[in-house]
Formats: structure tokens, sequence, C-alpha cells
């Protein structure tokens, strides 16, 4: 971004993700006044506690969330199968996995969507097994999955590792039940293989395709192949993405750290020239938490917030008590036109850090966080807080642009396979 123009993005962006929980809690104020009146009918009101839960779910306001589950419940809308299954969506998206199962168990008719966003819940949890078990009982209540279900089935099997399972499944769904892979299944297998480091055979498949693979079915062998090091595969998949999604400062930042564990310098520094040549800026990262009633962004290095100083302070003292425990900065995940000091100094503000220190600081001890991220989370912060959940005593959950993450006692739910 570059001049008045470039600023007024940047602010737009920012002004809209810090209204998203705001907006939320308005429309679900809003909602619950207009359904207390009557006067519109059922249908209205669920269709519109319908969106309100959406609108919960995308910005992962769960107090927001449960004052319109219980306004359902005083309704009598909970079997309603499309509030319901909102419901489940919702607790699944702002990190309650098992306060939707329950909820998903109490829905005395279910329909596609409901089985799939359970399925899909479970999933991006990275509980591939019970994503699993869910979706063989919706076979057996005679419910026929869709293309999306196997969306479903196949993203939990890549959140956890379960290759033989979407190996099968990838091939069930055209032999036995007549559905064609759509790119998006192709993401998902690839994606599996990928992290399992099976490249070669994730490349194969790409190659076999009869539709045109997309960035995400290419962006998931270029992340594999940073993983495992792979330079061939790794500039291939680049190469097609530069083409698909030129200006996404990802592609180019991965291709980078390709070059640089393989000690290739010099290219290291052909894509440090791309990037400035082509003015490609990195995507902003922020975090949002909901705390007491009011939501709080952060971004990298943020100074805005008006206890960051108490914030800063706090960070510098876990720090210590990190080091002390072992931690090791990862810096492979910063830009190599800086030294390590300068990314060890960037790494220490990333907003999720931020948002953790804030929560920890102005909550009670022993209780849970939940942060929701607009990107992937970095290796580093991966590792960061792992132990921070350890030091601290504390359950961290993290909803990034992939899956969720749910830190505790130094482990986390996806075992490192993100």
């Amino acid at each position: 971004m570059n001049g008045g123009e470039g600023r007024g993005e940047w602010n737009t962006m920012v002004a809209f993700t810090a209204q998203e929980m705001g907006w939320a809690r308005e429309a679900a104020g809003w909602c619950i006044r207009e359904s207390m009146r009557g006067g519109r009918g059922t249908k209205h009101n669920a269709v519109t506690l319908s969106a309100v839960l959406l609108a919960c779910a995308h910005a992962g306001a769960l107090q927001v969330g449960k004052c319109v589950h219980d306004q359902v419940i005083r309704m009598g809308l909970e079997e309603n199968v499309y509030v319901g299954t909102s419901v489940v969506d919702m607790y699944c998206k702002c990190g309650r996995v098992e306060m939707a199962r329950k909820a998903f168990n109490r829905m005395n008719v279910k329909n596609i969507k409901s089985w799939s966003a359970m399925v899909a819940g479970y999933g991006m949890h990275g509980r591939g097994k019970e994503a699993l078990d869910v979706f063989t009982e919706m076979l057996k209540s005679g419910v026929k999955p869709n293309h999306i279900t196997f969306v479903s089935v196949l993203a939990a099997c890549s959140h956890s590792g379960l290759v033989n399972e979407g190996r099968f499944w990838f091939k069930s769904m055209k032999q036995d039940y007549e559905i064609d892979p759509g790119v998006e299944h192709y993401g998902c297998i690839v994606d599996l293989l990928g992290r399992a480091g099976c490249l070669d055979e994730a490349y194969s498949l790409i190659e076999e395709m009869r539709i045109m693979p997309d960035f995400v079915v290419w962006g998931a062998l270029l992340s594999a192949c940073r993983t495992y090091k792979n330079v061939e595969l790794g500039e291939i998949a680049a190469n097609k993405l530069f083409e698909l999604d030129p200006k996404n400062s990802g592609y180019y930042v991965l291709l980078s750290n390709i070059y640089a564990d393989a000690g290739r310098w010099k290219d290291v520094e052909r894509m440090r020239v791309v990037i400035k040549n082509k003015g490609i800026v990195k995507q902003p990262g922020y975090s949002l938490v909901e705390l007491k009633g009011k939501s709080h962004l952060f971004m990298i290095g943020d100074r805005r917030h008006p206890r960051h100083k108490e914030i800063y302070d706090y960070l510098e003292k876990l720090r210590v008590r990190m080091q002390e425990a072992g931690y090791v900065p990862d810096t492979g995940s910063v830009l190599h036109d800086v030294d390590e000091e300068e990314k060890e100094t960037v790494l220490r503000v990333h907003s999720e850090k931020l948002a953790v220190a804030f929560v920890i600081l102005n909550t009670v001890p022993g209780s849970s966080i939940l942060i929701i991220k607009n990107l992937r989370v970095c290796s580093d912060c991966h590792s960061a807080i792992k132990l921070i959940a350890k030091l601290e005593g504390r359950e961290i959950v993290i909803r990034d642009s992939h899956r969720f993450h749910h830190f505790r006692d130094g482990q986390c739910s996806c075992a490192d396979y993100w």
C-alpha cells in the first residue's frame, strides 16, 4: 500500500475488523427485541436468529452467541433444524465443540447441513476420529452425504493426520456415492498427503486432476514443501501460485524460506528483490478477543491499546521465564532480510502474543482464553503459546484461518500438525 489510498484501505480493514464483534452484539440485541415483540411469526424469528448466530460464529463472539442461544431456547426454536444447525456451527466456531455436540444431540430432526456442521466442527478442532464417528452415524441414519459433507470429512482427516482414512473416503466418494471430486476435495487431500510427507503422491494427484488446480491446492503443496525442504516441487508450486495470486506475499516468503533452508542465499536475495519491486505488502495480521462484553483488537507491535504498557511489561517478564524454561525463538517465519535480533523483536510482539497477555492480565487464574486470528498462527507463536499455557496453567484456544489450536500443559491439540 502506498500513499493515501493505501492508508485508506488499511484504515477500512482495521475499522471493519474492530467492529465485527460489536456488530454481532448489536444485531443480537436487535434480534432479541424484535423476537420478543412477536408479530412477524416463527419463520421470521428463525431466519433472524440463524443470521445473528452466523455473525457470532464469524466474529467468535461466544458470550453473545450464548445469549442468542438462550433466546432460542426461550422461544422454543432449538429443535428448528435451521436454527439448531446455526447453534451447532456457532459453538464450533467459538471454540466450544462439546457445547456444539450437546446442542446437536438435542436436535430431533437433523438434515445434511446439521450432520456436516458437526463433522466439520470436530474436524477443525483436530478431533478427526470423532468427526468420522459422526459421519458414520449419519450414514447409519440413512442420510446420504453430499459434496460438502465430503469436504468436511477430508478436512477432518487432514487436520488429524488420518492419511489412510482420507485416501479411503476420497476414493469412496466417487466409487460408492457417485460424487466427482471438486477442487475443494483435492485441496483437502493434497493438504493431507503433503503434511504426511507424501509429496510425490500429492503432486501426482494434482497432475491427474481433470479440473484446474486453484491456489488452495498449490498452496497446500507449497506449505508441505517448506516443511519437508523440497526445493524442486516448492518452485513448481510457487510459480503456479505467482500466476494465480501474484500479490500474496505469503507465497514469496514460503519460497524464500525454502531457499534459505537449502542455503541458496542468492535465491533468497532474488525473492527479496521481487517482493520489493512488485510492491507486495504482507497481509496485516490481527487477533481479536472478547472480554467482559467488549471486543479488543491487537495488531503486530500494537501500542494503541490503553493498557499497552502493562501488556509489554508482562511480555518482557514472561520472556525471561520462557527462556529459563528452554524457549528459543523460531525466526524461520520472518523475512530473511533482517538480522536475528530484529527477527526476535518482531516475533515478540505478534498480535496473538499481545492478545494472550492482555487476557491473562485481566482474567482469573486458571480460566480459559479464546483468541480469534485472521491468519495462520506462525511456528514461533505456536511454540511460545504452548509454553505460556504450561507456565500460566491455562487452556489457550486460538482459532486461526485454518483450524483451532487448544493449548494446554505445554501441548497443542493439533500435535504440531497444522
